[in-house]
């Protein structure tokens, strides 16, 4: 295994273990230690002032340390203190599969760091902004039950094969820009190729809404007053460069609402405008207004139309609980209802999300097809049939007969069986010697065996994904594109071993090195690294070694000069190092 498992992780199915991978704590270098710790003192010393209370009492219950990386194993031994857990993945995730870890109480935290270079914002999931921005929230247990909520909703949500190919250009826009020396002509090439898919998504689909509503509130989010708001978004709480942007005047603040589903965001720049929620249960109450307008709670004849615009696997439930799960293909309409549906390829029945015996994807390989709706002038539905009405109307084993349905599907043959729900229901009726037509089009012909004729007078569900997890192989994400790794020269590998020494040096790991010749190799072989400079002045402050410290600033203006963009950087690490001294 390439994880620790403990019981909340042992609950996850197999198609979400899939998309774990080890965490490797020992190939992060003390230069990504540098960078967590920087990012951790100045966030924690800001956000300790406009960050919902929750955010630093969250430090503290999840063990999230500012000096260093959070290793998962540890992270997973407290985090089960509040019902949930932490896995590592590699990047971007698809989103239903994001989503449902969420469901299962799992937080997905990409377990690389960003590079120094982006230590602001990286358009790239990373640890600091899985665990430090989204793990302290999720000890409000108000806010960790709209996260479980949400993930639990978002899952069911219907993609459009636009949102697959929108996906993957934003996870390899991510990758290239993290990537150490990609080309800017190539970063600009998948800026625009994220640009021109995002103007032509058409209709958005339920999957793009709700990533909306999930962007604007557990990434971006708010909280308070429009005039004196909070932060709890993870993507402000680990930004520390939007985190303080999102603060001023310049960012417009709107009382949040199911608007915000239909507002869309740009990931590539900062955010124009935030939503403010007045507190964590009105997330929630948003969410189920949302999730009233989805497939999942509506189901009917635009419900079927999504899942096959989706051309994925779905599943629609009929009115007496039975599903049907495969990647639909067409439905026959009439009166704006649908009255027969079809599927292509490996089809399961289900109830109840449990596979009916002999209905799985081998017994329904070439796809399925029923009529829905009720029997054409009959006005009780088969499934409200007892069995003197069953028997009054020849619906019953071995009789030969021809139902027409509202619409004018006809199903001719000879009853076999049928199978019934635990409330004594007839959810499917088989067929021998079955012709299915529809005016002059054939839709199954005796030759191909029996027919099974699903039992519902209306579509009450539809949403992504099978009923029952285990009807089909899902362990079937191939990842084309995975995080790439730098090559590292001879010189970045003497940087990180100067920045290994200073660590040491600061832990009392080794205390004989000499400071002083550490920061004379940087000025000769590495003049434009600002950080390691800064922890110097840092450990100077700390022994009171004033000559030291004017030697260092006197450097670090060097670099400010030639290097204006690092400035603001430099400054907040000299501020952040002179206030927690005096204080």
């Amino acid at each position: 295994m390439s994880y620790e498992s403990n019981p909340i992780l042992d609950k996850l199915p197999k198609h979400l273990k899939q998309f774990i991978k080890p965490q490797n704590y020992e190939e992060y270098t003390a230069i990504d230690q540098a960078v967590w710790r920087y990012v951790m003192r100045k966030n924690v010393d800001y956000l300790s002032k406009v960050a919902h209370k929750s955010y630093v009492d969250g430090l503290k219950k999840t063990g999230i340390s500012i000096d260093h990386i959070p290793n998962m194993y540890g992270m997973n031994r407290i985090l089960k203190e509040i019902g949930w857990a932490a896995v590592a993945v590699d990047g971007f995730i698809p989103p239903s599969a994001f989503m449902e870890f969420q469901a299962y109480n799992v937080l997905v935290i990409a377990s690389d760091i960003r590079q120094l270079e982006n230590i602001e914002y990286t358009p790239a999931p990373d640890i600091i902004h899985e665990g430090a921005g989204h793990a302290p929230i999720i000890a409000n247990p108000e806010y960790a039950e709209y996260l479980r909520r949400f993930g639990e909703i978002g899952c069911k949500a219907i993609s459009s094969a636009k949102d697959y190919e929108l996906y993957n250009a934003v996870r390899h826009l991510s990758i290239i820009k993290e990537a150490h020396g990609t080309p800017q002509n190539e970063i600009d090439e998948a800026e625009k190729q994220i640009e021109h898919l995002q103007e032509n998504m058409g209709e958005p689909s339920e999957m793009a809404l709700i990533r909306n509503l999930h962007w604007w509130t557990v990434e971006y989010g708010l909280i308070g007053t429009v005039d004196n708001p909070k932060i709890y978004g993870a993507g402000l709480l680990s930004s520390i460069g939007e985190s303080s942007w999102c603060m001023t005047d310049k960012v417009k603040k709107i009382p949040y609402s199911i608007e915000a589903a239909h507002t869309e965001f740009d990931i590539t720049k900062p955010q124009p405008q935030l939503f403010v929620t007045p507190d964590f249960a009105f997330l929630s109450q948003v969410l189920e207004d949302f999730a009233n307008t989805m497939a999942v709670r509506t189901g009917e004849l635009s419900g079927i139309k999504k899942l096959i615009a989706s051309k994925a696997l779905g599943t629609i439930e009929l009115s007496t609980g039975l599903q049907i799960s495969g990647e639909f293909s067409n439905v026959i309409e009439n009166e704006g209802k649908p009255i027969y549906i079809q599927t292509t390829g490996g089809t399961a029945l289900a109830y109840r999300e449990k596979e009916l015996v002999g209905h799985g994807t081998d017994h329904h390989a070439e796809g399925f097809g029923t009529p829905i709706g009720k029997l054409k002038g009959i006005n009780i539905a088969i499934e409200n049939m007892g069995p003197r009405d069953l028997k009054a109307y020849k619906i019953y084993e071995g009789e030969q007969i021809a139902l027409e349905f509202e619409g004018g599907v006809k199903v001719e043959g000879t009853i076999i069986t049928g199978t019934r729900n635990l409330m004594g229901e007839i959810i499917l009726i088989t067929f021998e010697n079955c012709t299915v037509t529809h005016g002059d089009k054939v839709l199954f012909q005796p030759e191909w065996g029996l027919y099974h004729m699903a039992v519902g007078q209306k579509i009450v569900s539809a949403y992504n994904g099978p009923a029952d997890l285990n009807s089909f192989n899902l362990i079937s994400h191939q990842i084309t594109e995975t995080t790439i790794r730098p090559k590292k020269n001879e010189e970045r590998l003497q940087l990180e071993r100067f920045y290994e020494q200073i660590r040491h040096f600061r832990e009392g790991k080794n205390t004989t090195i000499s400071r002083n010749k550490v920061f004379q190799a940087l000025i000769k072989d590495h003049p434009q690294d600002w950080l390691l400079p800064v922890e110097l002045y840092e450990l100077a402050k700390q022994d009171n070694n004033q000559e030291f410290q004017q030697e260092i600033l006197a450097h670090l203006e060097n670099i400010k000069r030639d290097n204006p963009k690092v400035g603001h950087l430099i400054d907040d690490g000299i501020a952040l190092v002179d206030t927690a001294l005096v204080s």
